[in-house]
């Protein structure tokens, strides 16, 4: 298995995490948990089920209080900022986000623009000029008078994409990003996430489940493995392996360069059949979905 080693040696890390213990009404999901996020990597963070992938980014994002240990932000722990200036600092995207019935595509885009209101500072052209950008970016400006509630699922990830772009904070967090979309959007929407990390230097931190879109879009890797201890954490191409699969997600497979990209591709180990099934129907995987 595969030793816990940093992405970017010698990159700075703006957000990070140390000795947290995190609980959910008093079960402990992971204890004594260290992570840096690179700054301006894509980091994603995979594991099976249950192993604190979605906990360990709610806390990162403040969302939960660790039950020991700290999250710290900009060399500040994350508890000592006010909300609205963590809001500043780092944009969510959730697992489930449901709009307000009747909201326009423009109106919902345009709270991203919340964290910069105050009370002597109200909507400027500043603000129309982000909001309208941040549909431009994510391919949703055609739709700024359509009603949220009458898009497509890929339409609408891309519209809370284009709020939390809104926000203009330099840390992206996305929980699950593609639950619920066919491959074409999820494809769809990873490749824009690539393109705000490429083309925009932002730091983006995501929960996948399949490993093989992770291995492809990541530039740093965390694998959680069960009791949310951290399996390894890198450059995919360097600490994925069979056996860190085999141990970590209990599957046996071969590790292979996908033929589009070079990067590490998930092949699951063929069903053995039995005697009896030689003349049957042939078992088939459709991909490594972890």
């Amino acid at each position: 298995m595969s030793e816990s080693t940093p992405t970017r040696s010698g990159a700075g890390s703006r957000l990070r995490a140390e000795n947290l213990t995190l609980a959910y009404d008093d079960a402990v999901v992971a204890r004594d948990l260290g992570v840096s996020v690179p700054d301006g990597s894509f980091t994603v963070i995979v594991g099976p089920n249950a192993c604190g992938k979605s906990t360990l980014l709610k806390a990162l994002a403040r969302m939960l209080k660790p039950d020991a240990g700290a999250v710290y932000l900009d060399g500040k722990a994350i508890s000592g900022y006010r909300s609205r200036e963590v809001a500043r600092r780092l944009g969510l995207l959730p697992q489930s986000s449901i709009a307000p019935s009747g909201i326009t595509v423009g109106d919902l885009v345009a709270r991203g623009r919340y964290p910069h209101q105050r009370l002597l500072r109200q909507w400027s052209s500043q603000d129309e000029a982000v909001v309208v950008e941040s549909m431009r970016r994510t391919g949703v400006a055609e739709l700024a008078n359509r009603l949220v509630d009458e898009l497509s699922g890929g339409q609408r990830q891309r519209v809370w994409l284009a709020m939390v772009l809104a926000q203009q904070t330099p840390i992206l967090l996305l929980d699950e990003p593609t639950t619920f979309l066919d491959i074409a959007h999820q494809i769809e929407v990873l490749d824009l996430c690539a393109d705000l990390n490429a083309d925009s230097g932002h730091t983006l931190v995501a929960v996948l489940h399949d490993l093989n879109q992770a291995c492809r879009y990541a530039t740093n890797l965390i694998v959680l493995a069960p009791g949310g201890r951290i399996a390894a954490q890198g450059d995919p191409s360097e600490i994925v392996t069979a056996e860190l699969i085999a141990d970590v997600f209990g599957l046996p497979c071969r590790v292979i360069d996908d033929p589009e990209t070079g990067t590490p591709m998930i092949v699951p180990a063929a069903r053995r059949r039995s005697r009896s099934e030689d003349d049957g129907p042939v078992a088939v995987h459709e991909h490594a979905a972890l």
